[in-house]
């Protein structure tokens, strides 16, 4: 029995994730329903990006992903499904699925027409127990040859330094960058003395912890998280607004130098 996933920026003070999720079990009894969050910024699908990225792999594959996140333009994103790296995604097509994997989707259906304001629950919640319950996704729209893209932010690796960005500032105000562990080895592998320095704002650092447990309360800490994304932080503080850096915020680390 698949299980769905629900995202989205609907926040939790009104009453659309319950309806939503009504929808779904009205359809479908013993649904297996997990939030993922419901707290994204309205239209924020940087954000939305990063936190279905991190998790969706950890589900089963044929898990369904609701996503009802849509960013806020003048023209309305068609409504489609998807089947990318043997995961169903439902959702806007608004690029949104195209930060989460360099892959493409095995398939790709623009959804049926419905004239209803509440789309996530009126169109998305029966796409997704039909997907759940091992439909044929064409079943429920017509082939649709690729979905809208986005261009994520892209590391600059040369044989000397490897510039990034923070990509997500959590909610404990640590800063997630977009280096990841494979490229600062490799490089850092070309370095007979292993030097290097991370350079954060007006800040920077000649070492990597491998927790923040590390360092002492109020100290810095730089550690490659679970994911194998570069993470600055500060032990029992927010480090974005102590260092001063933000989403999108440069983060350069230089080798040899």
């Amino acid at each position: 029995m698949a299980v769905i996933t629900f995202l989205s920026d609907f926040g939790t003070l009104d009453h659309y994730v319950a309806a939503v999720k009504a929808a779904i079990v009205s359809k479908k009894h013993s649904a297996t329903i997990i939030d993922i969050s419901h707290d994204i910024d309205a239209g924020d699908l940087g954000h939305a990006a990063y936190v279905i990225d991190q998790v969706f792999r950890d589900f089963p594959e044929g898990t369904v992903h609701l996503c009802a996140i849509d960013r806020i333009a003048k023209k309305v994103n068609k409504r489609i499904a998807i089947k990318l790296e043997n995961h169903y995604f439902v959702g806007y097509d608004s690029g949104l699925f195209s930060l989460i994997s360099t892959k493409q989707p095995s398939e790709i259906v623009e959804l049926h027409e419905n004239n209803s304001t509440f789309v996530s629950r009126d169109m998305f919640a029966p796409v997704a127990v039909g997907l759940s319950e091992e439909e044929n996704i064409f079943n429920f729209g017509e082939n649709l040859d690729s979905i809208q893209k986005m261009i994520p932010k892209q590391l600059k690796v040369t044989k000397r330094e490897i510039a990034g960005n923070v990509i997500r500032v959590d909610n404990y105000g640590n800063l997630i960058t977009n280096i990841n562990k494979e490229a600062f080895e490799t490089i850092l592998s070309l370095h007979s003395h292993n030097d290097y320095t991370v350079w954060f704002g007006k800040e920077s650092s000649k070492s990597v912890k491998k927790s923040y447990f590390n360092v002492d309360s109020g100290d810095c800490f730089i550690f490659f998280n679970s994911n194998d994304n570069l993470q600055i932080g500060i032990n029992n503080g927010n480090a974005s607004k102590l260092i001063g850096l933000k989403h999108d915020s440069p983060i350069l680390i230089t080798f040899g130098i």
